[in-house]
């Protein structure tokens, strides 16, 4: 938070609700150090303690020089503070993830009890009106609250998601087919959900390669035991390396965006180029040895339709595009 300016006029919630964030994250500090971070004079950011105090937020007082406030730890901290508007965003965006594949799916009953708790009871009737009248996509219109079987997520994402927070050097078991597990010894980049499947992206430490692996197919995830080979700064460089020298760079105008958001292949990123999201540019590095992936790519790019442009494209792939568009092969 150092060197952020402060709107003076900033509304008090806002500030005590900033105040909050800022001290969460330390075990001490003094009011001099809130009247800088915050530009305020020393009777408010008194008064902001106080009342912070009195919301029951664990604070000690130390007396004398170079005393301040202490956080006691292990303690519950208070719900921050929110006005109406930021609760019905928070809650309309919790109900809109409601058939998503989310992780922690069995915690969604007892989240939104606590979000409609949190509001003031003018509201809370609101709320739940709000659960009763929006829809979204995957919602059963007979039954919202039905959850389908394909609504919950892959049951070692939430094993992968604890595990990552530790350590991202992973054992993981990977069965692509039943009865045929492979103990893989791999370097966790992201976990993503892409085409309403999760996929995890890793490094194979043992093949050096970079794979996208369905969390469906995992089993028995665990942090690694032995030494991991190489550091994570290698790891990110070698991606960087790939990148920069993929064999197809494409270009998307708005009309390509607008369908590369509706289905693209997992791993692609697509960085925007023009102003508004207007265009935008991805790159991707093909194995031109495998067929299948080719043939998939041709198809897909197909899709993208005209607002396609090839900075970049290996010879494999502009042959299956010309077979699929009817273009003769030049001599």
């Amino acid at each position: 938070m150092k060197n952020q300016s402060y709107n003076k006029s900033m509304k008090k919630t806002e500030r005590v609700n900033l105040i909050i964030r800022y001290i969460n994250n330390r075990a001490h500090f003094t009011i001099a150090e809130i009247q800088r971070e915050f530009k305020i004079s020393r009777a408010t950011a008194i008064r902001d303690i106080n009342e912070i105090q009195e919301m029951g937020f664990p604070l000690t007082t130390e007396l004398g020089r170079g005393g301040g406030y202490f956080v006691m730890q292990n303690q519950y901290l208070p719900s921050v503070r929110f006005t109406p508007d930021e609760l019905r965003a928070i809650f309309i965006s919790f109900i809109a993830s409601k058939n998503s594949q989310l992780p922690y799916l069995q915690n969604r009953r007892s989240i939104t009890e606590k979000l409609i708790g949190i509001a003031p009871q003018t509201q809370q009737d609101e709320l739940i009106e709000l659960n009763r009248i929006l829809l979204f996509e995957n919602t059963n219109p007979a039954n919202p609250n039905l959850l389908e079987l394909d609504d919950a997520a892959p049951a070692e994402l939430n094993q992968l998601i604890s595990l990552a927070m530790r350590d991202k050097h992973l054992r993981l078991t990977y069965e692509q087919s039943p009865g045929w597990p492979q103990l893989m010894d791999v370097y966790l980049l992201h976990i993503f959900n892409s085409n309403a499947q999760w996929l995890v992206e890793v490094y194979d430490l043992d093949t050096d390669e970079f794979r996208y692996l369905p969390v469906e197919m995992l089993r028995d995830s665990a942090i690694a035991e032995k030494e991991m080979k190489g550091s994570e700064q290698e790891i990110l460089s070698k991606k960087l390396l790939i990148a920069r020298n993929a064999n197809l760079v494409v270009k998307l105008d708005a009309r390509g965006i607008q369908r590369f958001k509706r289905l693209h292949p997992p791993g692609i990123v697509l960085s925007f180029t023009g102003m508004f999201q207007s265009s935008g540019i991805f790159n991707v590095q093909l194995d031109v040895t495998d067929e299948e992936a080719l043939a998939y790519y041709a198809d897909w790019l197909l899709f993208l339709g005209k607002g396609v442009a090839f900075e970049r494209i290996p010879d494999e792939l502009r042959v299956i595009l010309n077979e699929r568009l009817g273009v003769p092969p030049t001599l």
